[in-house]
């Protein structure tokens, strides 16, 4: 017990999430799942709720504290171009290695006619309201993501972690304010943000005491059919081998040539928010984690960090955008419908285009692949196939998106000269 109580903070997580995954597995041939549901999953949603709480503070202290202190405000448009341009790339990337490997592996054909009645009326019941909450978004006009960013009510902003992008927009106008104002007069202003900031640091740093318990109770209440995975094999590999090249081929490629974090180090520096990820399904709930590891672990300044990751957590999503190319392609498989160039064309644009401003939390990509698959012509109802495995890929995918916008933090900060 001593030993493992000397253990590093990461290692505990990952023997938690072990442990987790092991009671996950076992509760219901040994009858726990009552015992799960009312003592442990609480301890998981109450840590869950305690990143929530903290994710708009942070963004607006950290954003606030680091945009004023720039000299100028040419940096802060120099280094937003870079990073909406590296995740702008990325993203294409991840949408295109989607699209070859279900097109390489065809994963559609190996889904017998029975299996994809059999799912379509289990999970057909479970589409009609994201398909309304889809078509509401679809329906707003081309220009209603720009619309959505600016809130009429800074406050009711802050009320809902949905409206990330409005809290950025805020913060970075107060920032640049502040830097335009003059120094004498926003003093004592600089300072309640100096003070703010280095408290929310703090009390992330306490939540993360909790966070082995924290994965425990959330791995260990989770339900996953294994039957139903294994059906559908063929597509939850082809979406994993996605993942897996994304992360170990794209980002180290990306870590060596453009920034001088090793990958191995960059990987250890971000496994605690890499297994928050995998675990809470939700990159705004891993928020306040991602940064602190990119702070404390990568060295990557507060500047950089506060601007680039939460920027991250809303636009960039390239574990989403490989699921969504990989699951078009697939349902239309499924059906027998062979798709055009210029058709996988349209859900390449459509996949990187519905990602920007895609709330960071579970199901938001349900949401987004609803869009892409009308897109082509593709009836959603051919997401019941596939709603089975969700849960488990979009575990996965999280993970993806919280390495790629560390990723691009790490490459912004060595542009920047903000590697400490």
């Amino acid at each position: 017990m001593k030993r493992l109580l000397r253990l590093p903070l990461y290692a505990k997580i990952l023997v938690a999430m072990g442990i987790g995954l092991v009671w996950g597995f076992v509760a219901e041939p040994l009858g726990l799942l009552g015992f799960t549901a009312n003592w442990i999953k609480p301890w998981g949603i109450l840590f869950i709720n305690s990143l929530k709480l903290i994710a708009i503070p942070l963004i607006l202290f950290s954003l606030v504290d680091g945009i004023s202190s720039l000299s100028d405000v040419s940096k802060l448009s120099r280094m937003g171009g870079r990073t909406i341009g590296l995740y702008l790339f990325t993203t294409v990337i991840a949408v295109t290695i989607g699209l070859v490997a279900v097109n390489m592996i065809r994963p559609g054909k190996f889904l017998s006619a029975e299996k994809r009645q059999q799912l379509s009326e289990a999970y057909a019941s479970d589409i009609g309201t994201r398909v309304t909450v889809a078509h509401q978004q679809k329906s707003e006009g081309p220009l209603q993501v720009l619309v959505n960013i600016v809130p009429d009510n800074v406050f009711g902003a802050m009320s809902s972690n949905t409206n990330m992008l409005q809290v950025i927009f805020f913060s970075i106008l107060f920032g640049i304010s502040m830097i335009l104002a003059p120094a004498d007069k926003v003093k004592t202003v600089k300072g309640f943000f100096e003070g703010g900031n280095e408290v929310i640091l703090k009390f992330v740093e306490l939540l993360m005491k909790f966070a082995p318990v924290g994965v425990f109770a959330l791995l260990a209440s989770l339900n996953i059919d294994l039957q139903l995975i294994g059906a559908l094999g063929a597509y939850s590999l082809t979406v994993v081998l996605g993942l897996a090249f994304m992360v170990f081929v794209i980002y180290p490629l990306l870590l060596r040539f453009l920034s001088r974090i090793r990958y191995p180090d960059f990987v250890r520096g971000i496994l605690p928010a890499q297994i928050l990820a995998f675990s809470t399904s939700s990159s705004a709930a891993t928020l306040p984690v991602t940064m602190e590891c990119a702070r404390k672990n990568l060295g990557i300044s507060e500047e950089v960090s506060g601007f680039v990751l939460p920027l991250g957590a809303t636009i960039n999503m390239d574990g989403t955008s490989i699921h969504q190319a990989v699951s078009a392609v697939f349902i239309a498989q499924a059906f027998g419908i062979d798709l055009t160039v210029g058709q996988q064309l349209t859900i390449l644009l459509t996949a990187v285009l519905s990602s920007i401003g895609a709330a960071a939390v579970p199901g938001a990509g349900i949401i987004m692949l609803i869009i892409v698959l009308e897109a082509v012509g593709l009836d959603p109802a051919g997401l019941a196939l596939i709603l089975a495995v969700d849960r488990p890929l979009d575990m996965l995918r999280t993970v993806v998106n919280v390495t790629g916008d560390s990723t691009v933090a790490s490459v912004v900060a060595r542009a920047e000269r903000a590697l400490l």
